[in-house]
This record gives C-alpha cells, sequence and structure tokens, in this order.
C-alpha cells in the first residue's frame, strides 16, 4: 500500500475521484519541462481554453458587422448580458432576475451601499469585520463619511476571537445585538480573503433583520468556491468577482445579487440607461423607469469583451454542477490539510478553520518560524513552481480549486515545503 504522501498515491486519487479533472480545459502556466502547481485561483484563476473562442466571436463580429452586431445573428451584444443570467443564478442559489454581471466589485458595492445604506441619525453605524480586505473598508468609511456622519465611530469593526483571526459565529451575534439600535447595515464577507474563513450567510442576514438592520455581503472569495443559496438566505444584495474562482480573467466584469423583494424598490439609486427598462429604452424618455430586479441597477451597456471570458468559465460550472465542485473541494483541502498536519506540523500553522462547514477551497498557512522564514518559504515555492500568494503581514494562502488543482499538485506541495525545511 502506497503512503499517502506519495505521488503514486496521489495519482490513485486523482484516478478513482468521482468528478475527473476539467484540467484539461485549462491552460496551465509552464514552470521548466512541467506544468506550475498553481493554488492561485483564490486571487486569478486560470484561463479556460474555450474562453479564446467567445473572444474571438466578438472580435469577428465587430469585424464583419460592425454596429449591427448588436441586433443580427448569434451572441447579439444588446441583450448579451443575458447570456450569463441563468448560469449565474444557478451558480449563486438564485433566481435569474435577482442576479446580473456588471462593472467591477467595488463599484457595485458603492452602487448598492447607495441603495442600502440609508443612514440616520438614530441608526448610522455600519458593521464589518476587522481586517476586511482593504477596498471593503475605504468604500464603507467613504460612504458614512459622504453621509456626514464620522467612520471612527459609526464604522463598527468587529475583531476576531478566535487563533489565527477568525470569528466565532457567538462573537457576531453579540455584535448585532449590542450595537443592534445604532445598526443601519451588516456588511459581511462570505469567505474572510486573509484566514479563508467560511460564514453562515443566512444566520447573519437574520440577526441584523432581527435588529432593524440590512444585510450585504462581499462574495469576492465565495462565489464559485463555496455552494452558495443567496435567494434562501434572505440577504438584501450582495456583490463579487469572477476572476478569482470564476477564470473570466484579470479585471473582469464583476456579479451583483439584489433579493426580489426588492426587485421594484423605490429606494434611492444611480441611475443609467442600461437600468432602464428595456421594452421604453431607445425612446431616450428624460424619466427614469427601472428594469425590475437586478439589473435595474445597471449603468452603461455592458463590455461584451468582458464578457465573453465568463461564458467559457460559467459552461464549465454548468456541465459539473457547483455541489460536484464543492465536494471535490472537500476532498482536496482535506487532503491537503491531512498532509500538512502528519507531515509539515512542525514547519506550518494552518489559520483557517478545521470545519469543513467555516472553510472554501483555501487553507492560510503561517511558517512558525516567522515572517523571515514565511517569505523565503514563499519565494522558494515559486522557484519550484509551486505557486500560492502572500497576503502581509505574514500568510500563504494555498488555495485547491477543484476545477483544475489534483491530488499530484498537493503532494508536489507538501513535498516542496520538505525540501525548503529539509534544506
Amino acid at each position: 500500500m502506497t503512503e499517502p504522501h506519495t505521488p503514486a498515491h496521489a495519482a490513485a486519487l486523482d484516478a478513482a475521484d468521482p468528478l475527473p479533472t476539467l484540467r484539461g480545459e485549462f491552460l496551465i502556466p509552464r514552470h521548466g519541462d512541467r506544468e506550475q502547481a498553481y493554488f492561485v485561483g483564490n486571487s486569478l484563476g486560470l484561463q479556460p481554453r474555450g474562453a479564446r473562442a467567445h473572444v474571438d466571436e466578438v472580435m469577428d463580429k465587430w469585424a464583419m458587422e460592425a454596429v449591427e452586431g448588436h441586433f443580427t445573428g448569434q451572441a447579439q451584444w444588446m441583450p448579451y448580458h443575458e447570456l450569463v443570467r441563468e448560469p449565474l443564478a444557478r451558480l449563486v442559489g438564485a433566481l435569474p432576475s435577482e442576479v446580473v454581471a456588471m462593472n467591477s466589485l467595488t463599484a457595485n458595492l458603492h452602487f448598492m451601499l447607495v441603495s442600502f445604506y440609508r443612514p440616520t441619525r438614530e441608526r448610522p453605524a455600519i458593521l464589518m469585520e476587522a481586517g476586511a480586505f482593504p477596498s471593503d473598508r475605504y468604500a464603507l468609511a467613504s460612504q458614512v463619511g459622504f453621509h456626514g456622519f464620522d467612520p471612527d465611530l459609526d464604522l463598527i469593526e468587529l475583531q476576531p476571537d478566535g487563533p489565527g483571526g477568525v470569528f466565532s459565529m457567538e462573537s457576531i451575534e453579540r455584535a448585532i445585538a449590542e450595537h443592534g439600535p445604532r445598526l443601519a447595515l451588516v456588511l459581511w464577507p462570505g469567505v474572510q480573503y486573509r484566514t479563508g474563513q467560511a460564514f453562515d450567510l443566512a444566520r447573519i442576514a437574520a440577526l441584523a433583520h432581527a435588529q432593524g438592520a440590512l444585510c450585504g455581503f462581499d462574495l469576492a472569495h465565495g462565489v464559485g468556491n463555496l455552494e452558495l443559496r443567496l435567494h434562501d438566505s434572505g440577504a438584501d444584495f450582495a456583490v463579487w468577482c469572477h476572476y478569482k474562482y470564476l477564470n473570466a480573467g484579470p479585471g473582469a466584469v464583476a456579479g451583483c445579487f439584489v433579493h426580489e423583494r426588492h426587485a421594484r424598490s423605490d429606494r434611492p439609486r444611480f441611475a443609467g440607461w442600461w437600468g432602464h427598462e428595456s421594452a421604453t429604452r431607445f425612446r431616450m424618455g428624460p424619466e427614469f423607469v427601472p428594469t425590475p430586479g437586478a439589473e435595474g441597477w445597471q449603468l452603461s451597456n455592458p463590455p461584451i469583451l468582458g464578457l465573453a471570458p465568463l461564458r467559457a468559465s460559467l459552461d464549465l460550472f454548468d456541465r459539473v454542477g457547483m455541489r460536484a465542485l464543492r465536494e471535490k473541494s472537500l476532498r482536496l483541502t482535506g487532503y491537503l490539510e491531512s498532509l500538512i498536519r502528519a507531515r509539515l506540523g512542525e514547519t506550518l500553522d494552518i489559520l483557517t478553520p478545521a470545519d469543513p462547514a467555516q472553510r472554501g477551497c483555501q487553507l492560510s498557512l503561517r511558517v512558525i518560524g516567522g515572517r523571515a522564514a514565511g517569505r523565503d518559504l514563499f519565494d522558494d515555492l515559486a522557484r519550484r513552481g509551486v505557486l500560492g500568494d502572500w497576503r502581509e503581514p505574514d500568510v500563504i494562502r494555498i488555495s485547491p480549486a477543484p476545477l483544475y488543482n489534483t491530488h499530484g499538485d498537493i503532494v508536489r506541495f507538501v513535498k516542496a515545503v520538505e525540501d525548503w525545511r529539509d534544506g
């Protein structure tokens, strides 16, 4: 019987896996005479082989039809954003009318805050996690200040209470109860970017609503990683990007969810012509009549070339389904965890919760020797063609993406760390 840490054992696990890898559907960067072990799908997903065909289709249509490409032939540009609507809805557990691909993540967050952060003197506060991705904090602090309130007082940052910077559900519940009378909004991550901790979205939304606050989620690290049920969660809104686990390319068009109870909302919003109902959009009238649902928050016509690669990735997610991918993710990340604990326990600390329900693909690792040793390991891994990513001050993130990572990649990572440690 082969040892669990050997390439032969990993190859056997890959051969027997209920969901065969779709690695062949992606372009894997090379390192010397072989492919990289690429664990950075939580930062930039790999290019689907089908993406180029979708982009070329747009380029050819532009060349041959020019402006008529909006209205003629296959994949017309006028309704092009609708091509990703239903697969996106399936991916995040929403109704098709509740999702839209538009803008970029932080822009979408600002547009959602215009509608869903409506502070009053009695309720000016937003609750978020301490150590959030900086763009979220910048956006929230600027919105608090824009409305004439003080971010030092009214942007409440909950400190983690668990080892490695994780949050207990009890601490979140206490904070929402404590600040409830002042809360206008709870904005929380689906997966915390530095630690990889995943959260119970439905419970957080229910706690916020019980206090009279609204609730939104940043799902940058959740979409394409966790099996989401956004409609059932009761969240008022959510935003995310598509260049991580969704493999839609650098700076890809982002995504947005607005719950159906706000479909015909009279909440204030920043309006643009592409959010106007499609039936009368080209009458060019002076009054804005929003499209019901998430599409009513659009401003401008979508970037067709930016949406094209997303179609290729969503085809793959639709082919296998998020449930099967999540199950494979649990196997891969569980295997990574078991090998780290068995062979690297004196070298690496795992910051991400051990409970699989509280994490996605990612394990956040801290080298026990300190920051300098951690940075040295990170650089050494890259020299060996094993790519993770570094988050200050001292975290290496390793994220086996179930669409293209394998048990063999994980053994290669563990062996590379052993070689660095022993060398």
